[in-house]
């Protein structure tokens, strides 16, 4: 077995770890972060320090694919969410009003995931890493660069990373350091060609503030889009929840969004979203912007970066987390890295290649349907602003093609169950909707003009920030 570091000792790095671990590696993971896994969720919420985790206090979902890999990999990490207050959730358990098939299907517990804030399920996460026997966390080691070692037909070779107490030596190098990993900075270093990287603003702002109190009962979608502004409400752990309005970064009047009476105003005037202020609020309004859509592949005209190393989750590839699907996806990209390393490991050139064929052909999709999704959701945003569109569809825009889908999804129950397992994670688009039958039941039930969600028009919500 190997001797393997993990860079980055989130969530998506703790998977890692963990999975490649109980699969017989000794596992090094250094977390840059110096503070300490707290002692309850409690703490992990109000005093840990996380700066390498910035969205640590913004909205996250788990949803059923973050759900069922822990069934199959890491039961002990779910059975820890639930311990620790972890609320669970299934999509179907309240259909769209106008459905008037109402009666269960046989897989729906497939639609069935836990959910928490982020510092709790980074707290679960620590401390099931923390007794895990071939894991060892190093919290508070800073990783300086790769050491490279001779490599094969000019390929540069990953033998290590440079820290502050000298080289660390691995037979496979992780690189989990998210969004912001420098490892392409460090492949220029040691005179590697660099990868292939695609980057963008994804062109929002987030404003978040959490509530406790008795959950409210959803009378939305999750995600409803009203105009030039869109509405996010979570379940998270422990009788919290949050709400979310976003809008583009563009749109400076919504940025009064931060200001706790005006972001009250504005989802007080949602009549389906003005419950969800009936709690205490637990923060201030959060903002978060300067999101970066960004890919990177490792593997160039066919020929591997580095051997030795390999970037999972968004190290890889992230895109804004309007979706919510990062934390799920960058569990799948986990659980195949520790496949792939099972069957490639011990060949360098072979399991690069092998680790680019998973990665462009099982996660990449996900990352190109997202950025098709965010890019029609804007534009769309945009022109309602710039009075070029009608105020439209109440759930997340689907990519064009799939857009009649979203319409019919609220009135048919097996087109609402199809749109919410792409939603999940749990299949893509194309393999949802090119099941037999099921495009006859989205042309039958699609309304001919999406439905509109009540809130605000324009000039309302600018009069609401006043």
């Amino acid at each position: 077995m190997a001797d393997i570091v993990v860079c980055g000792g989130s969530v998506i790095g703790l998977s890692a770890a963990l999975m490649l671990a109980r699969d017989g590696h000794d596992v090094t993971v250094l977390e840059r972060d110096p503070a300490p896994v707290p002692e309850s969720w409690e703490d992990a919420w109000s005093t840990w320090s996380r700066p390498g985790v910035p969205q640590l206090r913004q909205p996250h979902n788990l949803f059923p694919r973050f759900r069922k890999i822990l069934d199959q990999e890491l039961p002990d990490v779910l059975d820890g969410l639930v311990t620790n207050g972890g609320t669970w959730v299934n999509f179907v358990a309240n259909l769209p009003p106008f459905i008037t098939d109402r009666e269960p299907r046989a897989d729906d517990d497939q639609f069935g995931y836990v959910t928490g804030r982020r510092a709790v399920v980074e707290y679960v996460f620590a401390r099931a890493a923390a007794n895990e026997p071939r894991v060892t966390v190093r919290r508070g080691a800073k990783v300086r660069g790769f050491a490279a070692g001779p490599g094969s037909n000019g390929t540069a070779h990953v033998v290590g990373v440079e820290t502050d107490d000298g080289v660390l030596r691995a037979d496979l190098v992780v690189d989990a350091m998210g969004r912001r990993s420098p490892a392409s900075e460090w492949f220029d270093a040691l005179g590697a060609r660099p990868p292939v990287v695609e980057s963008q603003d994804s062109g929002y702002t987030y404003y978040t503030q959490y509530f406790s109190g008795e959950l409210p009962v959803p009378m939305a979608p999750p995600v409803t889009a009203i105009g030039t502004f869109l509405v996010l409400t979570i379940w998270g752990d422990n009788s919290t929840w949050s709400v979310t309005l976003w809008a583009t970064s563009d749109d400076h009047a919504l940025k009064a969004f931060r200001d706790s009476e005006k972001f009250a105003r504005v989802v007080g005037a949602c009549p389906l979203h003005a419950h969800w202020l009936d709690g205490t609020p637990i923060t201030d309004v959060l903002p978060m912007g300067g999101i970066l859509d960004k890919y990177r592949r490792f593997v160039v005209d066919g020929a591997p970066v580095a051997t030795g190393y390999a970037a999972v989750g968004d190290a890889w590839a992230c895109t804004n987390p309007s979706a919510g699907r990062g934390l799920s996806i960058g569990l799948m990209h986990a659980q195949r890295l520790r496949d792939v390393a099972r069957a490639e490991l011990d060949d360098p050139l072979g399991f690069a290649r092998a680790w680019d064929a998973v990665t462009e052909t099982e996660l990449a999709p996900w990352y190109w349907h997202q950025l098709e999704t965010d890019r029609a959701r804007l534009e769309q945003m945009t022109a309602v602003r710039e009075g070029r569109a009608e105020l439209v569809s109440s759930n997340a825009p689907l990519p064009p093609r799939y857009a009649l889908a979203e319409r019919a999804a609220g009135f048919d129950a097996d087109v609402f169950r199809a749109v919410v397992e792409t939603i999940g994670c749990l299949a893509l688009p194309d393999e949802v909707f090119s099941r037999p039958g099921l495009w006859d039941k989205v042309v039958a039930a699609a309304p001919d003009e999406p439905f509109a969600m009540p809130g605000p028009t324009r000039d309302e919500l600018l009069a609401l920030l006043a």
